[in-house]
């Protein structure tokens, strides 16, 4: 190989790690600046996704109640047509005994 080849090639990677040396403080701060950028994205996502849970926590909680509260009432309503038809049926049974007549026994 001619010296002056050697000499081109010498100074072409001189110039290239030159190059490299002086890019990598601003390539560090880029990376640094993107990992940063990307975390604080992160964190901004995971609030604002917790927040979005718990609306629809909040929301199916409410569901639930709300449907609590109905089977409630339906059992209260239950509970009232159950005691009217007891009521009813008492009310029937004093009638029977009252217009059956008296047979047998000790009757005097």
């Amino acid at each position: 190989m001619a010296p002056e080849i050697v000499i081109a090639v010498i100074t072409a990677a001189s110039v290239l790690g030159a190059a490299v040396v002086a890019a990598l403080p601003a390539l560090m701060t880029a990376l640094r600046r993107t990992r940063n950028a990307v975390q604080t994205q992160g964190e901004e996502t995971r609030a604002v996704t917790l927040d979005a849970l718990d609306a629809v926590g909040s929301r199916l909680e409410a569901r639930f109640n709300a449907r609590i509260d109905d089977l409630r009432d339906d059992i209260d309503d239950v509970r009232e047509d159950i005691a009217r038809v007891r009521e009813w049926q008492a009310g029937h049974d004093a009638e029977h005994i009252i217009s059956r007549p008296r047979t047998g026994g000790d009757a005097a």
